[in-house]
């Protein structure tokens, strides 16, 4: 494990101001972002309001609702019940879900045909089980949820798992990276293979163990008073921000968690240090290198809609940097990302040692984009050059 590097506070602070001037000309409401390495935060500028309307301020308490920042904890969960022996990345779904036996794709022209094979777990955690997302594209898989209504349903996991494996895939599994509810699925096989709802077996698994108290699928009614709350929406944006205190049937693996920005710094300071943090084991370091490393090769195509983007490909869970160019922001091989759509955003690079942690809520996909090229490239005008430290008497 590479120990942090140096950065130069004067550098970080610009960011810390650009989101403050953000707040102050009400292009957001408030943002939290957070630099660290693997034994602890290195800077941290906190800004603007929890919400808003009601002129309550932001504090490091706050809790953020993360949508899919939460695959990567299921994720992780996966591979720490793989190292259990509780389940294997090559096996079936259909193993843990028999419905996923007997699948159907759908041709472009409207037709059915037998799949050929069926996804693994792999498949789930890499989105190459052949499942559509039901809020983007307008594929044919696309088109049969929007007509089947499984998503303006409250269901519970089981529930839903056998609702899409009735219906069609859009592409054969293992053949093509397809965001999706793949990891949907993949909670229900964590509650099959854990003994428990999907909560019960991510706290077993990775939140009790770093002491994640503040990662729920459902908050009290006592934390609404920590909600973070974007600008008001217009009609038909998306996300719809819920509110986390609701009950709801579905333990939702591709995006229900509500966070803070302290568990999810313990949680990447976790990956970053190679699987364990003070004194607790949650991963083996074969498992984190495995995870973030690039499971598409050349053999497995990209759907046209890619989030991971240009010079990226894709691990168990996040994107992983394949080359120094092509992205258009600074990073490293090997680095590895990913954000939720509520403005939520990660990055840790192993090679320099470091993560940097982006919490907001804004449903402007443009202004998403915007803060995640703008922090990258502001953080790494901060990194001091190692090398002179290192040859300097």
């Amino acid at each position: 494990m590479r120990t942090a590097p140096a950065f130069s506070s004067r550098h970080l602070d610009r960011l810390g101001d650009r989101l403050t001037a953000d707040v102050d000309s009400g292009a957001i409401a408030g943002a939290d972002m957070l630099v660290g390495g693997a034994d602890g935060a290195i800077w941290r500028r906190t800004v603007g309001y929890r919400d808003r309307v009601a002129r309550a301020p932001l504090g490091p308490d706050a809790l953020w609702r993360i949508y899919s920042m939460t695959k990567v904890v299921v994720s992780a969960a996966t591979m720490v019940l793989a190292e259990r022996g509780a389940l294997r990345l090559d096996q079936p779904v259909a193993a843990f879900i028999p419905a996923f036996e007997h699948l159907s794709v759908l041709d472009p022209d409207g037709g059915l045909r037998p799949a050929r094979a069926g996804p693994t777990v792999q498949d789930l955690l890499r989105h190459t089980a052949g499942i559509a997302y039901g809020y983007l594209g307008d594929g044919p898989a696309r088109r049969a949820y929007a007509a089947d209504g499984l998503l303006a349903e409250d269901l519970d996991n089981a529930a839903f798992a056998d609702r899409i494996a009735r219906l069609p895939l859009e592409h054969e599994p293992g053949t093509v990276w397809h965001y999706s509810h793949a990891t949907d699925v993949l909670g229900r096989v964590l509650e099959i293979s854990g003994g428990a709802d999907l909560q019960r077996v991510l706290d077993a698994t990775v939140l009790e163990p770093l002491g994640m108290a503040d990662t729920l699928f459902q908050t009290s009614a006592a934390m609404g008073s920590r909600v973070a709350q974007p600008l008001p929406q217009a009609p038909g944006q998306r996300p719809v921000f819920h509110d986390p205190a609701q009950p709801r049937r579905g333990q939702r693996g591709n995006g229900g968690l509500v966070s803070s920005t302290a568990d999810c710094a313990r949680f990447l300071r976790m990956l970053l240090a190679g699987g364990s943090l003070d004194g607790a084991r949650v991963l083996a370091p074969a498992s984190v290198r495995l995870m973030t490393s690039d499971h598409l090769g050349a053999a497995i195509a990209k759907a046209a809609y890619y989030p991971p983007g240009p010079g990226y490909g894709f691990g168990l869970g996040v994107a992983v940097r394949l080359a120094a160019g092509e992205a258009p922001f600074p990073g490293n091989v090997g680095d590895w990302f990913w954000s939720g759509v509520g403005g939520t955003y990660f990055w840790v690079d192993p090679v320099e040692g470091f993560f940097a942690l982006l919490m907001m809520q804004t449903s402007s996909a443009d202004q998403r984009q915007h803060y995640r090229t703008l922090t990258r490239t502001m953080v790494y005008a901060a990194l001091e050059d190692r090398r002179l430290s290192e040859t300097s008497p």
